[in-house]
């Protein structure tokens, strides 16, 4: 096996024996200094930064990845290795996603102790997934052995990259999925204008974070052998078992890997997966900046619905679309003058309007059961409504789970239980083109977004994501939203447009670049030409299945074959 990072692990184990815990075989076990873990939650907390409003924090996520790999090789077990990512992930997430605190506390109205202590005790969940992903690459590796036969750090190999890659992508994937999910601050988003965005229509952000993951853990093991190489020559590290030439390869390889994978990354960027289709659009979208502690009183209710009447008759567009429950009332209590108003406005002008709403099933007996987080489209010239229902609520917010409602008790938010709306739902209509909506946070669930294009008998070539994020307040939120949705736009290659109550409207094309967006918190429209494409990106065919199969392909080659296997093999010898 390679040399280990740091050789006087060699010399200072006796010296540690007296202070360390004993292995099984009675060999001393290196106990890792607090610093390390602080230091790993300091790195988690640092990799913030390379997400948006960061401009180009690409490189910056693979430096700290890189940073992460190292203090990962560092350990010397898996139960190091789980509380070096559990550390690094609460680090992240504690000042990725504080924003949920300003919805718990300013908006929500729960104590700030409780906020607090709600945003913290969510981050230890959420830093779980980092932590296994870390344990996996050690037992996938054979460095959860060390703990066991002795007391060296990890010297990097290629299954090590391989695996961290693999494992970190199936952390990130089970985020996004187990109790609903919550994919926020996956790492492929920061390279939305990073060297490897050219990876996400083939494999989706997961399989960018794979690459990233991969790019970063090659990196350490060229630094680290090439340390060794050094050390060495000077006398250091005397090793007369490895030609000078072998090791030098040893350097080289794995350098030259990474720099093929960046370089593919950005030659990848200027592939073309789709083309255009159907007359471009002439859009309008709203941004209300409707202020969240007024929308859902009466006085709020009626100056909203004043306002957006204005803004959606001030002049006519081939579509003109609202943020989410822009009209916050149930579509059978809207009030007639609003209703008799967008109506007169649609068939007279031939403007198609979508607006958001609270939808609700009448029932025989005139009661409203199933509501829905909704939205309306209206057609010049046809009777009736476009219906499109949310299909991915948001708990605490859309739906309580199991247990939960003395949490929602503490708070002060008009919403509850909300009924699903289908899958995969028809697309609407505007002229010939057929445009996919989703509401809120459903944009950051790429794989359900590319099923929806993909499985729909009319394929939509423009999306359109409705969402109101005035719970945040001005936080990074706002941006990291608008990070997501230009991730959609490069996995399926098509534009993606944006209505917000407060921001960010914008509009993005097909290659994920935002081409016009309007400050936050103001009252505006965003007037905006787009044009539909047609045609599936490998990613849009596939989904996350590719990037999951690889993961665990490579796992299992590790767990079988790599030196988790030999140890147990020798282990077995002995006795």
């Amino acid at each position: 096996m390679a040399e280990p990072i740091d050789s006087s692990a060699r010399e200072t184990a006796p010296r540690n024996a007296a202070s360390g815990a004993s292995g099984r075989n009675g060999a001393a076990r290196r106990t890792l200094p607090v610093w390390h873990y602080l230091g790993a939650a300091a790195l988690g907390a640092l990799n913030t930064l390379s997400f948006a409003p960061t401009p180009h924090g690409g490189w910056l996520a693979i430096a700290i990845f890189a940073a992460f790999y190292l203090a990962l090789t560092r350990t010397t077990g898996w139960k190091s290795a789980l509380f070096t990512g559990w550390a690094f992930g609460f680090g992240n997430f504690v000042t990725g996603v504080w924003w949920l605190y300003v919805s718990m506390h300013f908006y929500g109205g729960m104590p700030a102790p409780l906020a607090g202590a709600a945003l913290v005790l969510f981050s230890l969940y959420l830093g779980l997934y980092p932590g296994l992903a870390a344990s996996v690459w050690s037992f996938c590796t054979g460095h959860a052995s060390n703990s066991r036969t002795g007391d060296r750090p990890f010297p990097p190999i290629w299954l090590g990259t391989f695996a961290f890659a693999s494992a970190w992508a199936l952390g990130e994937w089970a985020r996004g999925y187990v109790f609903t999910g919550f994919p926020w601050l996956s790492i492929g988003y920061t390279q939305v204008d990073g060297p490897l965005a050219g990876f996400a229509p083939i494999a989706g952000v997961y399989g960018v974070g794979w690459v990233l993951a991969l790019v970063a853990a090659l990196v350490v093991e060229a630094l680290v052998r090439a340390w060794a190489l050094k050390r060495q020559s000077s006398g250091h590290q005397p090793d007369a078992t490895a030609h000078p030439r072998t090791q030098r390869v040893a350097v080289v390889a794995p350098a030259v890997a990474a720099l093929a994978l960046i370089a593919a990354g950005l030659l990848l960027a200027n592939v073309s997966w789709t083309q255009p289709a159907n007359a471009p659009l002439n859009v309008r979208l709203l941004q209300g900046n409707v202020k969240q502690d007024m929308k859902f009183s009466e006085a709020g209710m009626y100056a909203a619905l004043d306002e957006f009447q204005k803004l959606i008759t001030e002049k006519p567009a081939d579509l003109v679309v609202t943020p989410e429950t822009a009209v916050p009332v149930l579509l059978q209590e809207m009030p007639q003058p609003f209703a008799r108003a967008i109506r007169h406005f649609a068939d007279s002008t031939g403007t198609a309007i979508l607006f958001g709403a609270v939808g609700g099933t009448v029932t025989p007996d005139g009661r409203v059961v199933d509501f829905t987080n909704s939205l309306f489209g209206i057609t010049p010239g046809q009777p009736g409504l476009y219906r499109y229902d949310k299909h991915h609520l948001v708990p605490f917010g859309e739906f309580i789970p199991l247990g939960f409602h003395w949490f929602v008790q503490l708070m002060n938010i008009p919403l509850g239980d909300f009924a699903r709306g289908a899958p995969v739902q028809p697309p609407f209509l505007v002229h010939n083109q057929p445009v996919a909506l989703n509401i809120c946070y459903e944009d950051i669930f790429g794989e359900e977004v590319a099923r929806t294009v993909r499985e729909n008998p009319t394929a939509p070539g423009v999306l359109i994501n409705s969402t109101n994020l005035g719970w945040f307040g001005n936080t990074i939120a706002l941006d990291q939203h608008l990070q997501m949705a230009r991730m959609r736009s490069l996995e399926t290659g098509r534009p993606m447009l944006r209505a917000t109550n407060t921001g960010v409207t914008a509009a993005i094309d097909a290659r994920g670049r935002v081409i016009a967006r309007l400050p936050v918190f103001t009252v505006e429209s965003l007037d905006v030409h787009i044009e539909g494409t047609t045609g599936f990106t490998p990613f849009m065919r596939t989904g996350n299945n590719s990037v999951i199969a690889i993961s665990l392909l490579t796992l299992a080659f590790g767990f079988a074959f790599g030196p988790g296997r030999l140890g147990r093999d020798k282990a077995a010898d002995k006795r």
